[in-house]
């Protein structure tokens, strides 16, 4: 057995299930979650008919094994999609490569990369990935599973939530083989400004490490300008080779396809040229009428605008609920509030679903102890993925429960 399961933890929901498992709720209200983070809203038709027509109109496409690097008109539609949204020129020869959902992607990028055992090192220089901190939980076992030390970087509250990339000692790092940026932030909703990338991209040349930005919640944004993409920073940078840097996109929360397990990556040549014969041996070819469907869906524009606005008018009227009782403000982009509450943050969950059956996440289970503290303690996390109606009635519980502590 691979000894280096033992160092993975109870993923989050696995957590939550163990503190609500002898646990009744309040029978006579019905359950809302507000815990995980799955898109709700319908699939659009067009997208759910595109995989249909591709069974009927190609029979045969099903009795042969899918190329890794997919078909040429996908590749084509990741690009126009990434001229439309961002105004890049992208080969889709060389710098894109189809993906079945951005966590199997971060998972295999990071197998890809990291040399668990770097010429001449001791096993006191392992190599090291550096993360955000609260952080999606992939990029910790990824970490861990390729032999490497996760180093977390706290988000700083009085920043909007920033990672405060200075603290980070240069023996880091020169270690550092992996640096994996979530922007929009996971829980925090945070957007990466220009200087932030700037300062990365610095680092990236200064010590080699490749940078991995997780981009799967660019689509749903409050501005009125759209997140800014690594790939798009590079270029106003002036690096148009996109060098060191590996860009992912999912379909899941821009089109509400998460069952689909459908995205792709994008940037440096040389690097997506190893990652394509990784690929190619650990079997990550999408299926052909998934790769019909994703198609459509990156072809169509409407049906993104359309959800983000249903996001939009949703926030609008829970956010405020929430703040009445709740440290919480609208997020930059994401479908998530991140809110500070008073004290405990997982006895605030266990009871907050005891007493009136809502489910939310512990922020402290999005994050670990490191530098002397764990930076979601105190927090939940809500996912407003459920219709409109369903998360107003979730929030005026939590009102009602929070005044109720009071």
């Amino acid at each position: 057995m691979n000894p280096l399961l033992s160092h993975l933890q109870p993923y989050p929901f696995e957590r939550l299930r163990q503190l609500f498992a002898n646990v009744t709720p309040n029978p006579a209200l019905r359950p809302i979650s507000l815990g995980m983070g799955e898109p709700k809203h319908p699939t659009p038709k067009f997208i759910q008919q595109a995989m249909v027509d591709s069974i009927v109109s190609t029979p045969s496409g099903l009795a042969a094994y899918p190329a890794t690097a997919g078909e040429p008109q996908l590749r084509e539609a990741f690009v126009h999609w990434l001229k439309q949204r961002y105004g890049l020129d992208v080969n889709p020869a060389t710098q894109v490569l189809p993906v079945n959902g951005s966590r199997e992607a971060l998972f295999a990028l990071t197998q890809t990369i990291v040399n668990p055992r770097p010429t001449g090192s001791s096993a006191e220089q392992a190599p090291v990935v550096v993360c955000p901190n609260p952080f999606y939980q992939i990029y910790e076992g990824a970490a861990l599973l390729a032999g490497a030390q996760p180093y977390f970087v706290p988000s700083d509250p009085a920043r909007n939530f920033a990672q405060d990339w200075d603290s980070v000692p240069e023996a880091v790092w020169a270690r550092t083989q992996l640096l994996i940026v979530c922007s929009p932030g996971n829980p925090t909703g945070a957007v990466m400004p220009l200087t932030e990338w700037k300062k990365l991209f610095a680092l990236s040349d200064r010590f080699g490490f490749v940078i991995a930005s997780d981009e799967c919640y660019s689509e749903i944004y409050f501005r009125d300008e759209p997140p800014l993409g690594g790939m798009e920073a590079a270029i106003q940078l002036g690096r148009s080779d996109f060098k060191n840097l590996i860009s992912f996109t999912s379909l899941s929360k821009r089109s509400n396809v998460p069952g689909m397990r459908s995205g792709f990556v994008a940037g440096d040549a040389a690097l997506l040229k190893q990652f394509l014969l990784y690929r190619t041996y650990h079997g990550s070819a999408m299926s052909p009428v998934v790769q019909a469907a994703s198609i459509a869906a990156w072809r169509d524009e409407q049906h993104v605008i359309d959800n983000r606005a249903l996001y939009r008018s949703k926030f609008a009227q829970v956010t405020p609920l929430l703040a009445e009782v709740l440290e919480v403000a609208l997020p930059d982009a994401g479908f998530y509030l991140w809110a500070k509450v008073k004290g405990n943050d997982v006895d605030f969950t266990r009871d907050l679903f005891t007493l009136y059956n809502v489910t939310v996440l512990p922020g402290s289970y999005l994050a670990r102890d490191s530098h002397g503290a764990n930076p979601g303690e105190g927090r939940i996390r809500m996912a407003l993925v459920a219709e409109t109606a369903e998360c107003l009635e979730a929030a005026q519980r939590i009102v009602q429960f929070v005044k109720s502590r009071a």
